[in-house]
């Protein structure tokens, strides 16, 4: 498959994937969430690769989903709807599933879907200025692609409620205070400390480093999909609530939003 979003270079056992949508942040539209799902799956043919970078071209890892293609994207009958939205959860469950070690090389945001990308992979490497924010409540939805408890394995309950109900945004030093980020870069590029950090991976038995993943990855996820399942299904209503009428109408606007429950 040729890629529109995606940029792949190889460096001997190393494959670095970039987001390459620089002129929207690299927004997570429908097409550019497929590729990352294609790329993710084709990684299992691959013996050569035995770690692999996800990065973001231009100022931010990603802004998450596309909301301007949103509408267009998701429109149509519930049963499509329903369909449709499920490209989040099987992006991030192919994320998952990569048999090679994973790591982020974070510059930026990683916002909402961008959020669930960065945690689904093994390992983080950002900048200082790098920030993760979950902006889904302010938009009266829930968060989805069954990727909170990637929130909650990584920094606790207490603090994925900040995140994720509060809708904090958290930079780099407190993301590393809080185990989000593995390391902390003192430079712009996150990318060199993420070599660095794959050549190490890169050059451990192949065998027995994707056997331990898979094996802690189930560990620490055993009951995921029984719980978030319905994710999708709590977005689509509410989706259909007046509070994420009323969010979205201020979000244009520009203005505060008082909401009701409705």
């Amino acid at each position: 498959m040729e890629y529109a979003f995606l940029a792949i270079e190889r460096r001997d056992a190393i494959a670095i994937v970039t987001l390459n949508r620089p002129e929207r942040a690299n927004a997570l539209g429908y097409e550019l969430t497929r590729e990352l799902e294609h790329c993710a799956l084709a990684f299992r043919e691959d013996i050569a690769t035995r770690v692999v970078i996800f990065t973001g071209a231009g100022r931010h890892f990603t802004s998450g989903m596309d909301l301007r293609e949103d509408s267009d994207a998701f429109a149509g009958p519930t049963l499509l709807r329903r369909r449709r939205l499920r490209i989040g959860v099987r992006m991030i469950t192919a994320m998952q599933g990569i048999d090679q070690i994973t790591i982020a090389a974070w510059r930026g945001g990683a916002i909402g879907g961008g959020a669930c990308l960065a945690t689904a992979l093994d390992f983080r490497v950002g900048t200082r200025d790098c920030f993760i924010q979950y902006p889904e409540v302010d938009l009266g939805m829930n968060l989805m692609w069954q990727s909170l408890p990637l929130c909650v394995q990584l920094v606790g309950p207490a603090r994925a409620k900040r995140l994720v109900a509060g809708g904090e945004r958290m930079h780099g030093p407190q993301l590393h205070e809080w185990g989000v980020l593995d390391e902390l870069c003192a430079e712009d590029d996150p990318l060199p400390a993420a070599l660095s950090m794959a050549a190490h991976y890169a050059a451990k038995p192949p065998i027995a480093v994707q056997m331990i993943k898979q094996s802690v990855n189930r560990l620490a996820g055993a009951l995921d999909a029984a719980v978030m399942h319905m994710d999708t299904d709590q977005n689509v209503l509410t989706r259909g609530t007046a509070d994420h009428e009323t969010a979205m109408r201020a979000k244009r606007a520009r203005t505060g939003a008082r909401f009701t429950g409705d």
